[in-house]
């Protein structure tokens, strides 16, 4: 365990995180509220006490389920609002100061959402979020799984929508049997648009889908990318190329990646000089948050203080963040840094 000290200074570090996604960055209040709201039609319970033992997944496909579940309480524009809203919330207790959220568009459009009406209910939030808390949100939209309909609409609605928040192109989902090639076209035409290449690959299935997903669909940052510890030349290329990964200790674990954390990767993947960057991916299912990820990552890897605070600034060089927005992050992280050691050395006399 960490000590007092160096939890303190979780708490209050300026961060960024790179890989969290809408729906479930969902804390069980928020979760809790939209389950009353549709009482008698989900299996999602309405009691914040009980969402624990529904959020124990048997493996990562009852994950999937789960999360599908929570995902059909987003039924109407004041759902996803009021979701998005409490989530910045949430992130601005923690000192996220800017966040890149994971969103699916097809199951907000399959429930009925036209696609402006979806971006403007996205973007509503964002701004507001802002205004409010101070905590800067951007969009990654992302393709759900293997059907290339499904893929095309996601496309469409990036392209033709094109939100102000957005900033990048991902694809979640399963990834056994889903080649990342299949989706070459979709993320060459979102590139050649402008926005980044951040798919998942190499969480529970091997390194050679985090090689496709370099290959085939330029990726700029891998969601997860674990796996991609068991192939050396792999790992060369993705530090000499600084191509990162967004790792979420907690939730390899929860879903069945990893055995558990003694277990994980992390420390090879940084000893490799592959850049990495921590996150939570869906902090509430998975009982943790940001500042207890951050922690995990300091045991890990026996960091201090300036060892957490770099996990911080490789999270804003990594962002999409603005070039003014990355300066003035960094200079917060490092002002609070410096008050920190100050503070430090003054109580040791």
């Amino acid at each position: 365990m960490i000590s007092p000290e160096l939890t303190r200074f979780i708490a209050g570090l300026p961060k960024a995180e790179l890989h969290v996604h809408h729906v479930g960055a969902a804390s069980p209040r928020i979760v809790a509220e939209l389950a009353a709201r549709h009482e008698g039609t989900t299996s999602v319970p309405a009691d914040p006490a009980l969402l624990e033992s529904f959020y124990d997944f048997r493996d990562f496909d009852h994950f999937i389920e789960v999360y599908q579940a929570v995902v059909d309480l987003v039924r109407k524009p004041d759902d996803l609002w009021s979701l998005i809203h409490g989530v910045g919330r949430d992130m601005a207790e923690q000192r996220i100061r800017y966040a890149e959220l994971t969103i699916t568009p097809q199951p907000h459009l399959a429930r009925g959402f036209a696609p402006d009406e979806f971006c403007e209910i996205v973007e509503d939030a964002r701004r507001r979020v802002e205004a409010d808390f101070g905590t800067v949100l951007r969009w990654c939209f992302d393709i759900p799984g293997p059907d290339l309909a499904v893929a095309d609409q996601t496309l469409a609605v990036a392209l033709d929508q094109r939100p102000e928040g957005l900033v990048s192109f991902g694809l979640g989902g399963p990834e056994a049997g889903v080649p990342r090639s299949r989706f070459a076209p979709h993320f060459a035409a979102a590139r050649a648009a402008g926005l980044h290449s951040v798919p998942h690959a190499g969480e529970v299935t091997d390194a050679g889908m985090v090689w496709e997903a370099v290959r085939e669909l330029g990726a700029e940052r891998i969601a997860h990318g674990i796996r991609s510890v068991a192939d050396p030349a792999l790992l060369e290329y993705l530090a000499a190329n600084e191509i990162t990964l967004e790792v979420c200790p907690t939730s390899n674990v929860r879903t069945g990646a990893v055995p558990g954390l003694a277990d994980h990767p992390l420390p090879e993947l940084v000893e490799a000089g592959v850049p990495v960057t921590i996150n939570t991916d869906d902090p509430p299912m998975f009982r943790t948050t940001l500042n207890q990820e951050y922690a995990v990552a300091a045991e890990l890897l026996s960091l201090d203080a300036e060892g957490v605070a770099d996990l911080a600034r490789s999270a804003v060089r990594a962002s999409f963040l603005d070039p003014a927005g990355k300066r003035a992050l960094l200079a917060e992280i490092d002002a609070y840094t410096t008050l920190h050691d100050r503070g430090h050395r003054a109580e040791m006399g």
